[in-house]
């Protein structure tokens, strides 16, 4: 896992928290619904591969 990963989920956090809170006030829940699920798809779309990498590790490790 590079530092790049880390400073861009990061970045995805502030960017969604903004936009939530510019959502909320202005009386969109849904859409600030949907802005927070869309980052969190995001972000797991970039850390399934290294979860998967961690699982394989795991199991190669234990030869299961």
């Amino acid at each position: 896992m590079t530092i790049n990963l880390i400073f861009r989920i990061g970045a995805v956090g502030i960017l969604v928290s903004v936009l939530c809170q510019i959502l909320k006030h202005s009386g969109r829940e849904e859409q600030a619904f949907l802005t927070s699920l869309a980052g969190l798809l995001l972000v797991l779309y970039w850390v399934i591969p290294y979860i998967y990498e961690l699982f394989e590790t795991i199991r190669d490790l234990f030869a299961l």
